[in-house]
């Protein structure tokens, strides 16, 4: 069990080792080590005290015999009553960045911490702008974004229930917003679905919708469709080839009802530029999404199966740091109690 002094020791060497990166220690007989870099001059620390800062960290790094320790002068700093101290250190022929530390005006205490930016709203941290949405205006309190893949059948069985959960519960209140991020490495025609969805939303947001449910609904039936004779013909290219040809037949479909100009609807599905998609598939990247379905209510990222209440705990959370009043607390349905086994009839005796 992890004491916390030495829960701190830890992350303090981590932190350390981290600089110069993973690699054997040197023992005390390896050759000289390379040339410090240069660290911050400000105010020249006495020889004591310099000496004192190397000792807590060759200790608390636990660093090998061979390596150099460089300790700068002091520097202003934006905590009261503390200046900012650089230390590098030297192992190997390798120098690490310099590493910065604060040191108390009287000169008793060292520490580190990390200051984190938290003056934008979480919420801006993916933008939804010009894209389709369901439930609230762009004024709604709540933005919940989801990254999602439209052959994936985790993603379609939380399209299918969470979804339309979410517009019933909270109507206007949470504003719904698709991202592309198809796992072309797991679903062939992932990567063309979200294209062709995107090439309707063009013109018709509430066709992209009712596309990206049909899609949805029938992902089984498309990937049966693409595999149909592969028994016979087992070429994936031919395959994938009736999969895009069923999601196209889709697209015109859907783009029909809606009126679009189909003309235009069919040359962005010949065209099947990728650089919209792309785009999105880096900014998912970028936010830590590794799967899908992965969502992002005000920002708070959430993946994976989640049960629903977690869901609507997160959405109220969300309204009530918004100053808006959540609906009344949800109660997860009791399981059904199931029915009793029945008694057998008792076997009648002979002669009854």
């Amino acid at each position: 069990m992890f004491k916390p002094r030495r829960l701190t020791a830890l992350l303090f060497a981590t932190t350390l080792l981290a600089a110069l990166g993973c690699r054997a220690q040197t023992p005390a007989t390896a050759p000289p080590a390379a040339k410090p870099a240069a660290v911050d001059q400000g105010t020249p620390l006495s020889p004591e005290q310099a000496r004192r800062v190397e000792v807590l960290v060759r200790q608390r790094a636990a660093l090998p015999p061979g390596s150099t320790v460089s300790v700068g002068g002091r520097t202003s700093s934006d905590v009261a009553d503390f200046d900012t101290v650089s230390v590098t250190i030297s192992n190997d022929g390798k120098t690490s960045r310099p590493i910065k530390f604060l040191l108390s005006r009287d000169g008793k205490t060292l520490a580190q911490f990390t200051k984190y930016d938290i003056s934008a709203d979480p919420r801006s941290l993916v933008s939804a702008a010009d894209r389709p949405f369901r439930g609230g205006p762009e004024t709604a309190p709540v933005l919940f974004i989801n990254f999602d893949d439209l052959e994936c059948p985790y993603c379609a069985r939380f399209h299918a229930s969470i979804f339309p959960a979410i517009v019933e519960r909270y109507g206007d209140k949470v504003r719904v917003v698709y991202k592309d991020f198809p796992l072309s490495e797991l679903h062939p025609w992932a990567l063309r679905a979200a294209i062709d969805v995107n090439c309707l939303a063009d013109q018709s947001p509430t066709g992209y919708w009712n596309l990206i449910d049909s899609i949805h609904a029938h992902a089984a039936d498309i990937t049966a469709t693409a595999q149909a004779g592969t028994d016979k013909d087992p070429d994936t290219t031919k395959a994938l080839a009736r999969a895009n040809a069923e999601l196209d037949k889709f697209t015109l479909e859907q783009g029909k009802v809606q009126g679009v100009d189909l003309s235009k609807l069919n040359a962005c599905l010949v065209a099947q530029d990728k650089k919209a998609i792309e785009a999105s598939l880096q900014l998912g990247t970028s936010l830590g999404v590794e799967s899908t379905p992965t969502y992002f209510i005000n920002g708070a990222k959430l993946d994976g199966a989640v049960p629903i209440d977690f869901i609507f705990n997160a959405i109220d959370q969300a309204l009530v740091a918004a100053g808006q009043k959540p609906p009344p607390p949800y109660v997860v349905p009791a399981s059904p109690t199931p029915a009793p086994a029945s008694t057998p009839a008792a076997t009648p005796k002979p002669g009854q």
